[in-house]
Protein backbone atom coordinates (compact mmCIF):
# COMPACT_ATOMS: atom_id res chain seq x y z
CA UNK A 1 0.00 0.00 0.00
CA UNK A 2 2.56 2.54 1.21
CA UNK A 3 4.53 1.66 -1.92
CA UNK A 4 2.07 2.03 -4.39
CA UNK A 5 1.13 5.46 -3.02
CA UNK A 6 4.47 7.12 -2.67
CA UNK A 7 5.65 6.05 -6.25
CA UNK A 8 2.54 7.36 -7.61
CA UNK A 9 3.21 10.30 -6.05
CA UNK A 10 6.63 10.87 -7.47
CA UNK A 11 5.42 9.62 -10.68
CA UNK A 12 2.75 11.81 -11.20
CA UNK A 13 2.21 14.31 -8.75
CA UNK A 14 3.76 17.67 -7.37
CA UNK A 15 6.47 18.02 -4.53
CA UNK A 16 6.20 18.54 -1.42
CA UNK A 17 5.21 14.60 -1.61
CA UNK A 18 4.15 13.46 1.91
CA UNK A 19 3.14 10.02 3.54
CA UNK A 20 1.31 9.41 6.97
CA UNK A 21 0.37 6.56 8.42
CA UNK A 22 -2.56 6.35 11.06
CA UNK A 23 -3.31 3.15 12.97
CA UNK A 24 -6.21 3.24 15.19
CA UNK A 25 -9.02 0.02 14.46
CA UNK A 26 -7.40 0.48 10.86
CA UNK A 27 -4.43 1.37 9.03
CA UNK A 28 -4.71 4.51 6.89
CA UNK A 29 -1.90 5.27 4.99
CA UNK A 30 -2.35 8.96 3.35
CA UNK A 31 -0.12 10.24 1.03
CA UNK A 32 -0.06 13.65 -0.39
CA UNK A 33 1.25 16.17 -2.96
CA UNK A 34 0.66 19.90 -4.90
CA UNK A 35 -0.90 18.51 -8.09
CA UNK A 36 -4.78 18.70 -7.89
CA UNK A 37 -4.65 15.82 -10.12
CA UNK A 38 -6.71 13.05 -8.77
CA UNK A 39 -6.17 9.17 -9.79
CA UNK A 40 -8.65 7.52 -11.37
CA UNK A 41 -9.58 3.73 -11.27
CA UNK A 42 -8.89 2.00 -14.56
CA UNK A 43 -8.32 -1.25 -16.29
CA UNK A 44 -5.13 -1.44 -18.07
CA UNK A 45 -4.89 -3.56 -21.39
CA UNK A 46 -2.54 -6.69 -21.95
CA UNK A 47 0.50 -4.90 -23.35
CA UNK A 48 -0.44 -1.09 -21.51
CA UNK A 49 3.12 -0.65 -19.44
CA UNK A 50 1.16 1.32 -17.17
CA UNK A 51 -2.47 1.60 -15.21
CA UNK A 52 -2.43 -1.05 -12.87
CA UNK A 53 -0.99 0.93 -9.57
CA UNK A 54 -4.63 1.92 -8.48
CA UNK A 55 -6.02 -1.52 -9.26
CA UNK A 56 -3.16 -3.10 -7.03
CA UNK A 57 -3.72 -0.46 -4.40
CA UNK A 58 -7.55 -0.70 -4.03
CA UNK A 59 -7.76 -4.72 -4.37
CA UNK A 60 -6.24 -5.51 -0.50
CA UNK A 61 -7.80 -1.80 0.85
CA UNK A 62 -10.89 -1.38 2.96
CA UNK A 63 -11.91 1.87 1.59
CA UNK A 64 -9.82 4.32 -0.57
CA UNK A 65 -10.15 7.87 -2.16
CA UNK A 66 -8.86 11.33 -3.04
CA UNK A 67 -9.87 14.80 -0.86
CA UNK A 68 -8.48 18.25 -2.10
CA UNK A 69 -7.07 20.85 -0.10
CA UNK A 70 -5.21 24.17 -0.41
CA UNK A 71 -2.10 22.39 -1.01
CA UNK A 72 -3.26 19.71 -4.14
CA UNK A 73 -4.30 16.40 -2.90
CA UNK A 74 -4.17 13.32 -0.54
CA UNK A 75 -4.68 9.98 -1.86
CA UNK A 76 -5.69 7.27 1.21
CA UNK A 77 -6.08 4.05 1.52
CA UNK A 78 -7.16 2.14 4.59
CA UNK A 79 -6.78 -1.54 5.12
CA UNK A 80 -8.21 -4.08 8.11
CA UNK A 81 -5.72 -4.85 10.92
CA UNK A 82 -5.98 -8.47 12.22
CA UNK A 83 -7.45 -8.54 15.65
CA UNK A 84 -3.72 -10.06 17.08
CA UNK A 85 -2.06 -7.34 15.47
CA UNK A 86 -4.98 -4.61 16.85
CA UNK A 87 -4.65 -5.89 20.17
CA UNK A 88 -0.94 -5.83 20.48
CA UNK A 89 -0.88 -2.63 19.38
CA UNK A 90 -3.06 -1.21 21.98
CA UNK A 91 -1.25 -3.16 24.73
CA UNK A 92 1.83 -1.40 23.49
CA UNK A 93 0.24 2.26 23.58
Amino acid sequence: MVSELVTTAIRYGKSPIKLRMILQSALTCEDSDASSTAPHLRRARVFDEGGRGLLLLVQPTEHWGTRHNREGKVVWAEQAIPASVAELSSALA
